[in-house]
């Protein structure tokens, strides 16, 4: 194993895991073993419940000019690993090099945007009656829960890691079990930037531990990315156990082209939609809506797809699972009538033979009522149907369950519009394959992408992580009593 064994975080410690239950680490680039996870217990969890709550109240009582200190040291500790931290990232995830650092260039953002949270959460006061006073506040909920997938090993933990325990939480952190070595990473430099220990804990595990995280009485609050399907599942097990919960979930995000769209720039942005990260993001155009005559784009975006060459700028999907699935779903859409215009499957890496890769793959001729132009796909796969109008395409877009990201390539401010009105999707796009907002503004679909209300980052994301708190004050005894007072 190239690492050590990987261990839980709790109290600001590595420690073990008590089950017997190990899942081996191999890297997607070329099939190396990478390290082994121990899955964890209720009793694990336990523990670092435990070591949460031991250090909230000093946490939560830190005023917040004070504990947002420690984020301008990680800040600064983000940026001087970004080398190690993108390295580590590409090995356990199998995006390419730069994926992975703009990866870690997306958390710096995120935290950059934590340190702002002093001047966004002041409170109101307002003299209410002569010598009264209303005041409210926000106050943390206690100890709280992010539970990560594996496509973004360390940008997802940072939608909640910064901005929950800035606003004086303490966290458990449940990673992905298929990338767990980049939390273990985050703790250890958030020790060293002055977070005290038990505010940031880590707990490994598969569902087992999801499922303890959900029933746990302790938990005030659960985050979840991840599938439509389990999110769903995490969605109604917190809340049935009263927790607060948000729970995102899959995408079908449907990028229309319309004829009067540029070429160049419409292919190049539909091609990286579909193909970065190989299309392992819940923000991946993975349909296409063509409206009217644009066989001329598509031609440019087949050029372009082939300019995509796995192992050098197109990282590798997952794990075998994951190619398999994959390769099925474009063999199932050529079998219901789908054209392959530049094919992907069976891709092998030179060198990275244990690998697992699908090359980009662009099919035409796709029916709404098929599985790919349906389901998420999760690789660099776009499927493309045909619409005569733009109300159609709507049709197209809106019969789709999911409602993450919609975006519309065009020169014409009126169809731009039209599209940005009608589509139901909480994250809209104009001549942008990846509309994904940058801070301060949050990140979070509709419909059966999110489960919950507000949204994980941005400013929705202080009414997640904080109650209010309102306080009625009033220090004159000699004022005339009223009923305000």
């Amino acid at each position: 194993m190239k690492y050590p064994k990987i261990r839980n975080y709790v109290g600001g410690k590595f420690v073990d895991a008590s089950s017997t239950k190990r899942i081996p680490l191999i890297s997607p680039v070329n099939g190396d073993l990478l390290s082994e996870m121990t899955c964890s217990t209720d009793g694990d969890l336990n523990a670092a419940v435990a070591a949460a709550k031991a250090a909230f109240p000093a946490w939560s009582q830190t005023p917040i000019k004070e504990r947002v200190q420690v984020f301008f040291k990680y800040k600064n500790l983000l940026e001087k690993h970004q080398l190690e931290l993108s390295e580590l990232c590409s090995e356990e995830n199998g995006k390419i090099y730069s994926e992975s650092v703009a990866e870690i260039e997306k958390c710096i953002e995120l935290v950059e945007f934590a340190t702002s949270l002093p001047q966004l959460v002041t409170g109101e006061v307002l003299e209410v009656s002569r010598g009264v006073e209303c005041k409210t506040e926000r106050v943390p909920l206690g100890v709280v829960a992010s539970i990560v997938p594996f496509n973004f090993p360390a940008m997802i933990p940072h939608w909640t890691i910064p901005n929950a325990i800035v606003l004086g939480n303490c966290m458990i952190m449940k990673p992905s079990e298929k990338v767990p070595l980049s939390c273990g990473r985050i703790a250890a430099l958030l020790k060293e930037a002055g977070l005290p220990d038990g505010v940031f804990n880590v707990v490994h595990g598969d569902t087992d531990i999801v499922e303890a995280i959900c029933n746990h009485p302790d938990i005030a609050a659960v985050s979840f990315v991840g599938s439509t399907k389990v999110a769903k599942i995490v969605y109604q097990r917190a809340t049935q156990n009263l927790k607060r919960c948000l729970a995102l979930g899959g995408a079908k995000n449907h990028l229309i082209v319309l004829p009067d769209a540029i070429s160049s720039m419409t292919a190049q942005n539909v091609v990286a939609s579909m193909s970065g990260c190989a299309g392992q993001r819940c923000m991946a155009a993975s349909a296409m809506i063509a409206v009217g005559n644009v066989d001329h784009i598509i031609e440019k975006i087949c050029e372009e797809a082939r300019k995509i060459v796995a192992g050098k700028n197109l990282g590798a999907v997952i794990n075998k699972a994951s190619q398999e699935r994959i390769e099925k779903y474009i063999t199932e859409a050529v079998e219901q009538g789908g054209k392959i215009l530049v094919d992907g499957r069976n891709t092998i890496v030179a060198g990275k033979e244990g690998g697992t890769y699908v090359g980009p793959t662009v099919i035409d001729f796709v029916t709404p009522d098929m599985n790919i132009a349906k389901e998420e796909v999760f690789g660099p796969v776009i499927g493309i149907m045909r619409a005569k109008t733009l109300d159609e395409a709507i049709l197209i877009e809106n019969a789709n369950p999911y409602g993450n990201a919609a975006s519309v390539f065009t020169q014409s401010g009126s169809a731009a519009r039209y599209i940005m009105e009608h589509a139901s999707a909480g994250m809209i796009g104009v001549n942008v394959g990846v509309p994904v907002p940058r801070e301060p503004f949050s990140f979070g679909g509709w419909n059966e992408s999110k489960f919950g209300v507000g949204d994980i980052t941005g400013k929705s994301s202080i009414e997640f992580w904080t109650k209010l708190k309102k306080s009625t004050i009033k220090w004159n005894p000699e004022a005339t009593v009223n009923w305000m007072s």
